[in-house]
């Protein structure tokens, strides 16, 4: 089934902080161990806009799926060409080839907003994500060792990236 991909207003806040928060219990998406609110990512779907950090809601037909961003890598002037991606799924649209379609919407989309480079952080246990972003074009640039106390799980983190030109 093909995605569509909306540019998220403020109204999809609550749905996409549900997606988040669906992914903590597992302990292999997110550093965050308990769940946040609206309120606590308030200020981080302001740092998006629709002209330069797009932040999408995906749906596959009437149904909510997931959610997509391109975000700020750094603060720093010099990596202004660099943005990170971030992809939550829901737990029932796993496994359904989405992640590889949303993937690709974000790759055809990122040299609109001048980034050159998209990299991706994911924890090693992670065996999902890694995959998506290997088969997707993405090299593993980087292995940060038990960077992560995850309930009392050690993680580590390994870092992809791409060269859009």
């Amino acid at each position: 089934m093909t995605l569509q991909f909306q540019i998220a207003t403020l109204a999809d806040l609550p749905d996409i902080v549900a997606i988040y928060n669906e992914s903590i219990p597992n302990h292999h998406i997110t550093a965050d161990l308990a769940p946040v609110t609206v309120s606590d990512r308030q200020s981080w779907f302001d740092a998006h806009s629709p002209a330069k950090y797009p932040l999408w809601v995906i749906y596959s037909g009437p149904q909510l799926v997931g959610w997509l961003s391109l975000s700020p890598y750094s603060d720093r002037a010099g990596y202004r060409q660099t943005s990170e991606i971030s992809l939550y799924l829901t737990l029932t649209a796993q496994g359904h080839h989405f992640g590889r379609q949303s993937l690709q919407f974000a790759l055809e989309q990122a040299p609109q907003f001048g980034f050159t480079v998209l990299i991706s952080r994911v924890f090693g246990s992670n065996h999902a994500s890694r995959h998506l972003f290997e088969t997707g074009g993405f090299d593993h640039w980087g292995h940060l060792p038990r960077i992560a106390n995850q309930a009392g799980a050690w993680e580590d983190l390994e870092v992809y990236g791409i060269q859009l030109h």
